[in-house]
């Protein structure tokens, strides 16, 4: 089916190396079938119901929020779904899992909690339920990834070609700039800037993205240094083109390989980044769900809560190692040596 879309020969033939590497095409699936779930993780893990039916009306609280006074209720700003006295013919469709990031387990004593069946992973230790916030935690790890690696890509994109095309002083003055930002450390002023501003994923995204880009910008300067004296980029100067058409036309579809190659392990690289930042306490807001702050809490009781160190890394092991499959069967489809 998708072979029939493509009319490009060359993009059909890199299609085709792609598919023969069946572990990475198994990546593709497990990994799009990771973030559909993870989108609609309020449907499968949640303390309020899908849709429910109270006193002959229909109500969908697991996507709309409703005033408690909705039910009758006057004594609380928040509505308690469990509690609720269904009357005959009333009823509720739950989620699979009948936690929400943010709910303690009242019920057990100490937190946090080993693994049973109210709580599939466990409880963390404020109580609130493992599962549920790895669930939630993997929507903010690619969102933040795939951000970061958009604006990467995009700076990277037009400072390398603008070196890359024009040469000569611009070339020479950027490349300085580059290799200063370069030397900088930037983990470290990373942690600095984040410790002044307040660390929303919004924020998190566009300090992260300043640095981020220098090495897009040297492959893609380097591709536009190889193509701008190629016989098609001279041939079209000759008949007249405007630089504007050579450079988007000519030189940037043929320069881009490199960054569809790296693009996987940049996002992959993303995510390990945001689970170091969660880690060190200078990733997203608490009580936002995450993965690094969960291997936090393992470090602190690892000697009683084997599970926040176990469950934590398996998700991060699973998609760190779909994506650097997907990056191999990306790499050798574009690789012209490969039949």
């Amino acid at each position: 089916m998708i072979e029939r879309l493509i009319t490009n020969e060359l993009t059909l033939k890199r299609y085709r190396r792609f598919k023969k590497r069946k572990l990475s095409v198994v990546s593709v699936y497990l990994l799009f079938l990771g973030i559909l779930v993870t989108l609609i993780a309020p449907v499968l893990s949640n303390s309020r119901p899908i849709v429910m039916k109270y006193h002959g009306h229909i109500y969908f609280p697991a996507i709309f929020n409703y005033h408690p006074t909705v039910f009758g209720i006057t004594d609380t700003f928040d509505t308690d779904y469990r509690s609720l006295n269904f009357s005959n013919g009333d009823g509720a469709w739950w989620p699979i899992n009948r936690w929400d990031p943010f709910e303690s387990n009242k019920v057990i004593e100490n937190y946090p909690g080993p693994p049973t069946k109210e709580n599939w992973m466990g409880t963390d230790d404020r109580g609130r339920d493992v599962f549920t916030r790895l669930l939630y935690g993997f929507k903010y790890s690619i969102v933040y990834a795939v951000l970061v690696w958009v604006i990467d890509f995009a700076i990277g994109t037009i400072l390398g070609s603008l070196m890359g095309f024009y040469g000569g002083k611009i070339d020479f003055f950027g490349q300085r700039i580059v290799e200063i930002m370069s030397t900088v450390p930037q983990f470290f002023l990373l942690i600095i800037l984040i410790s002044i501003f307040t660390p929303s994923l919004l924020m998190l995204v566009l300090i992260s993205s300043l640095f981020s880009w220098i090495s897009i910008s040297y492959y893609v300067r380097a591709e536009f240094l190889k193509n701008r004296k190629r016989e098609f980029v001279e041939a079209a100067r000759a008949m007249g083109a405007s630089s504007y058409k050579i450079v988007f036309k000519h030189i940037l579809p043929n320069s881009l390989t490199p960054l569809i190659t790296f693009a996987p392990f940049a996002i992959a690289g993303h995510i390990s980044g945001l689970a170091s930042l969660d880690y060190l306490g200078f990733g997203l807001e608490v009580p936002t769900p995450s993965w690094g702050e969960l291997l936090a809490q393992a470090q602190k009781n690892y000697t009683i809560a084997w599970w926040l160190a176990v469950y934590p890394s398996l998700a991060l092991f699973t998609t760190l190692t779909l994506l650097n499959l997907i990056g191999e069967g990306i790499r050798d489809a574009m690789d012209p040596n490969m039949v």
